[in-house]
């Protein structure tokens, strides 16, 4: 079946106000003071995350879906896949939807709206309740939209769409729920992101001033006054990655430009920093302020107390500064800080590439495995050349990355956001003497101790007659893109591979490594934090 690409735009402002009913902040008293803040008089309209649902099919179910599917829903799907066929497409909907190689599911999943610059997100997919549908294992979920919870059959715009492969995971020590699974990385936000702030009265004047300030410290056009009262920030390019700090950095900016009252709000913002470090709200508001507060942060690097030093050094860096880049690396190369990775990720974030990915390589020796995981992370947001990245060329996409530095030998994988396998100190070889089967008997890999290849063996469970067979090397990444690639199509002299899903690889890879087929350690990622939504 072809999907089209539809592309949906929103203001996401408009949405927000619907969230938050647009109650507004009555602080126009407040402007008169020459010290008040954007925050203290106005309501910023931004939440942190935003709970999103919908419906879909999941096909490739091989006889495990179900035909059962509400009216309600069957009529709302019909109309969709409809709108998504191209006119070269004829199928009957009634027999897909009928169909038990296909499922009706429950969509759930979070947007993360703040912590994130993100477009991409997981879901949850749960089979409808009251179908008979016994597994979505392997199953591929057909590109499907996501509303604001609650609002299925309200017209209510489209906040975000999502399809892709179904992840179960099969390495956890729980049971598995075969009615339940994951679309890893698969959600894409459609909302344009802008955040809103809503003074407590319609004062042209204020909302001019405070559009004209914004302007003046975050770059022009970065603010528009939509209305009296109501004024749209975009967000800089610079803080992509970090909005809820924008935001925080917005309320922190002082209303008006006072150059006579520097000192003294620079005075009290270092105060801050220096006896509550734990908090964020000194270093944001001299971050706020802009680089006249460099030179009085400069003498608090030389303070005894390393996250003082940590936090002066980054804003230093934040505000275009150098200075403290060597407090910087000295966290972060510091075994016994607690801070080194926040003082990696700030280097990462605005200081110059060679510095981050120089440090993040030094990390990657380090003795603890969290570390060195976020050393690599770094570097991949660098996109360093440490890193060699290949995709599976496989309907369920995931990546395969290497890093080839010395150390010890261990295999990453993810259960979140993008799905990939992480080799460190690759190359990793297969042991010989070694046959491996999956738990459900449909997967063989077989290292023959007098040879040097792996032969990998693969029932497919659509076709039980059907046996596919590839040799490839004994190095892992061979391994991994024989099992996974997608196989031939007819007529075609490539030799690809098996088609296993991503789910099933990385149980096959933690059996290797538990079973010493391999020698390296295995490490997976967290499982998607879906399940903080509110059933209805």
């Amino acid at each position: 079946m072809t999907m089209k690409k539809n592309a949906f735009t929103i203001i996401f402002l408009c949405f927000i106000c619907f969230l938050a009913g647009c109650k507004s902040a009555d602080g126009n008293s407040s402007l008169k003071n020459p010290d008040v803040t954007i925050g203290s008089v106005v309501q910023i309209i931004s939440p942190k995350s935003v709970q999103v649902e919908g419906v879909g099919l999941v096909g490739g179910l091989n006889g495990k879906g179900s035909s059962e599917c509400p009216p309600e829903i069957r009529q709302y799907l019909s109309q969709f896949i409809l709108s998504e066929l191209s006119s070269e497409d004829k199928i009957s909907i009634d027999n897909l939807i009928n169909s038990l190689n296909t499922a009706v599911v429950l969509i759930e999943g979070i947007l993360p709206v703040e912590d994130s610059g993100n477009s991409y997100f997981d879901s949850k997919v749960t089979a409808y309740r009251g179908t008979q549908t016994v597994s979505l294992e392997n199953g591929w979920l057909y590109r499907s939209e996501l509303k604001i919870v609650g609002s299925f059959g309200i017209n209510t715009e489209i906040l975000a769409d999502v399809e892709g492969p179904v992840f179960t995971d099969h390495i956890s020590e729980s049971p598995i729920d075969k009615r339940t699974g994951y679309i890893l990385g698969g959600g894409n936000i459609k909302a344009k992101y802008i955040i809103g702030l809503v003074l407590g009265k319609n004062d042209f004047e204020a909302t001019n001033n405070i559009r004209n300030r914004l302007n003046f410290r975050f770059g022009d056009n970065i603010a528009r006054a939509a209305r009296a009262g109501m004024i749209e920030v975009a967000l800089p390019a610079k803080y992509r990655e970090q909005r809820g700090k924008f935001i925080e950095l917005l309320k922190a900016t002082y209303v008006y430009d006072v150059p006579q009252n520097d000192q003294e709000r620079i005075t009290k913002h270092i105060k801050q920093l220096i006896e509550n470090p734990e908090s964020d709200e000194g270093e944001i508001a001299l971050e706020a302020m802009g680089n006249q507060c460099l030179s009085q942060l400069y003498s608090v690097l030389k303070s005894p107390d390393e996250h003082v030093r940590l936090r002066a050094a980054r804003c230093m860096l934040n505000l275009r500064s150098d200075e403290g880049m060597n407090v910087l690396k000295e966290i972060v190369l510091n075994k016994l800080s607690p801070y080194r990775v926040e003082a990696l990720r700030a280097v990462t974030e605005s200081g110059r590439s060679l510095d981050a990915s120089t440090l993040a390589l030094e990390l990657l020796k380090d003795e603890s495995f969290n570390i060195r995981l976020a050393a690599y992370e770094q570097l991949r947001k660098l996109r360093d050349i440490s890193i060699a990245v290949r995709p599976t060329e496989s309907a369920s996409v995931f990546f395969v990355e290497k890093l080839t530095q010395a150390g010890r030998k261990e295999i990453y994988v993810s259960r979140s956001g993008q799905p990939k396998v992480v080799l460190f100190g690759s190359p990793i070889y297969c042991n010989k003497g070694f046959t491996i089967q999956s738990k459900n008997g449909e997967v063989t890999i077989t290292a023959p101790i007098d040879q040097d290849y792996v032969t990998v063996t693969r029932k497919y469970p659509n076709r039980p007659d059907l046996t596919g067979q590839i040799r490839c090397t004994n190095e892992i990444d061979s391994i991994i893109h024989a099992l996974c690639d997608d196989p031939p199509e007819k007529g075609q002299r490539t030799r690809g591979g098996l088609g296993v899903s991503y789910s099933d690889l990385i149980a096959l890879l933690k059996q290797m490594c538990d079973k010493g087929a391999i020698n390296a350690e295995f490490h997976a990622g967290t499982m998607p934090k879906i399940d903080l939504i509110v059933k209805k």
